[in-house]
């Protein structure tokens, strides 16, 4: 037993390597890529610890380069879900009355081992099977999800912490336990720090996990299972089972046992999720605890005061880095007539410097989309524009699916400010803009706010500040995370707590002790020193 007061040491974020000509990092990371790409990788399901293969293969490619096998991973079906649920079952009792900071530990430590030695294998990994450049890959897999395993393990902390009052003669404290069952974590391709923190975060407040990772980022998900195996995370605690959302999930949605879900991903699919919950709700031995990030329909809203080259180069970076596969990516804008002359301009010459094509290639801006389903989705919606009478691209428009999923950085102007492409989700590099009156900056705020269904990231550029003002009083509700002055991706880990309402999801705050409360279900204890003795009230004397 450890006879002490432990304390999480105060974390920092993880400072991001900018892999310059010469520096050592991009000599290490180019390394790891060619070794990747030199040799294939057959990735098995983790179920209590142990590699398990099956046979039902399917590929790990390159969307860069459609044609290079990186490996194979089995896939998981209904029985290997049930499986993975019984191994949780079993490592439960252990792993939730472990001290606390014992499972911080594992987490620390892996936050120490993605930092220096697996930096650029996962680094690596998350480039040539996500189409990452060198940038996107090192603020993803390397820094958010290193913050994300030094933060929690300070936010676990304060949720600890946070302990009732007590009056003489009675002692009140409250234990934060872990949820009654399971949970169920489902990850997105769009960003490994994701597919780390959704099964580590319930993981870390004591309960066992069910780690569906997403087929087209199965690469990525295998190195973060061994690098928390290493850490020391016990067997069954986080059991990984890639395969078909439509065959792993229902099962593990249908078995009783169920606590809880951490889902990043379409709004579609997680709207289906909580119907298949609430459709026989008494089930459950508990409530299942629900926590969702889906999508973004996320807006840039331009003043006629907004600094054009500082609104350029945001509108640049938050529509097309990561070509657009962002939740908070930038996929609508506001410019004032006034100013469009200009803003165009700049805007049409910036993106004719982007470069597109292999991320192998460091001088490339951005790569390919994840897949054939995506480059199909992406590509609809430009013909789409292209065939309307209320649309015209500007640039950008052409996509080639030959060699890699490949799309153009594409950017159309709408008359109508609630047509398609204003309302609903891309997931691409495609940006449409609206260019209203400037005399109706208030109504065309109110338009803003009321176009789409989503609520996930918005910015305001202005340098007056009364429309800054009347700015985000208006789209109070219309995003989760707001940006003055700034592009609304790129949210960091303590800093900017991300989520968002509305169709966007629970808002429940991944990178913040909000995520962790709702993975905890507290017992309040009261304990009275000296206890009446009879049972008479002062009132009953005569």
């Amino acid at each position: 037993m450890f006879n002490g007061i432990f304390r999480i040491p105060q974390p920092v974020n993880e400072p991001c390597l900018q892999y310059a000509p010469g520096s050592r990092e991009r000599t290490e990371l180019s390394s790891k890529l060619q070794e990747m790409l030199n040799g294939q990788i057959e990735v098995p399901m983790i179920i209590g610890g142990e590699e398990v293969r099956n046979g039902n293969l399917a590929d790990i490619r390159c969307p860069h380069n459609h044609q290079h096998l990186l490996g194979r991973y089995h896939q998981a079906d209904g029985e290997y879900a049930i499986k993975a649920i019984d191994a949780a079952e079993r490592a439960k009792k252990q792993w939730g009355q472990m001290p606390w900071e014992s499972r911080a530990v594992v987490l620390l430590k892996a936050a120490e081992l993605l930092a220096g030695k697996y930096r650029q294998t996962l680094n690596a990994a998350t480039m040539l099977n996500m189409s990452k450049t060198p940038h996107q890959a090192e603020i993803d897999s390397a820094c958010e999800l290193i913050d994300f395993w030094r933060f929690n393990p300070h936010f676990m902390e304060e949720v600890y912490g946070d302990q009732p009052i007590s009056t003489p003669g009675i002692l009140n404290y409250m234990e934060h336990r872990p949820l009654d069952g399971y949970v169920l974590a489902i990850t997105p391709f769009n960003f490994t720090s994701i597919a780390g923190n959704l099964p580590t975060a319930p993981a870390l407040m004591g309960n066992t996990v069910v780690w569906k990772p997403a087929s087209a980022a199965v690469l990525p998900a295998y190195f973060i299972i061994k690098i928390l195996e290493e850490a020391g995370m016990p067997a069954g605690v986080i059991n990984m089972v890639p395969g078909p959302g439509n065959v792993v999930a229902p099962p593990a949605l249908d078995d009783v046992r169920l606590g809880g879900i951490h889902f990043t991903g379409s709004t579609y699919v997680f709207s289906t999720i909580w119907l298949a919950v609430g459709k026989d709700i008494r089930k459950y031995v508990s409530y299942p605890r629900i926590v969702g990030e889906t999508g973004g329909k996320n807006f840039i809203f331009a003043h006629t005061s907004a600094d054009t080259e500082a609104l350029v180069t945001a509108l640049v970076r938050g529509a097309f880095e990561y070509q657009g596969q962002k939740c908070s990516a930038a996929s609508r804008a506001y410019i004032p007539d006034s100013r469009l002359p200009e803003v165009k301009d700049r805007l049409l010459s910036t993106i004719g410097e982007i470069k597109m094509g292999d991320i192998c290639d460091f001088k490339n801006f951005i790569g390919a989309v994840i897949d054939k389903n995506s480059f199909n989705t992406i590509s609809e919606y430009i013909e789409y524009a292209k065939n309307s009478p209320d649309m015209d691209i500007i640039v950008g428009g052409g996509y080639d699916d030959s060699v890699g999923y490949f799309i153009e950085p594409t950017v159309v102007v709408s008359r109508d400010p609630k047509s398609k492409l204003m309302v609903e989700e891309i997931f691409g590099p495609v940006l449409t803009i609206y260019v209203y009156p400037e005399a109706e900056y208030d109504q065309t705020l109110d338009i803003c706010d009321q176009t789409s269904p989503y609520a996930l990231t918005g910015a305001i550029f202005a340098l007056d500040r009364g429309a800054i003002v009347k700015a985000m009083n208006t789209l109070r509700h219309a995003a989760g995370n707001f940006y003055v002055n700034d592009k609304p991706t790129g949210a960091v880990v303590a800093q900017q707590p991300f989520g968002g309402t509305r169709a966007s999801g629970t808002n429940d705050k991944a990178g913040s002790w909000l995520n962790l409360e709702r993975w905890v279900s507290p017992r309040a204890i009261k304990e009275t020193f000296l206890p009446p003795r009879n049972f008479r009230y002062p009132y009953m004397a005569e």
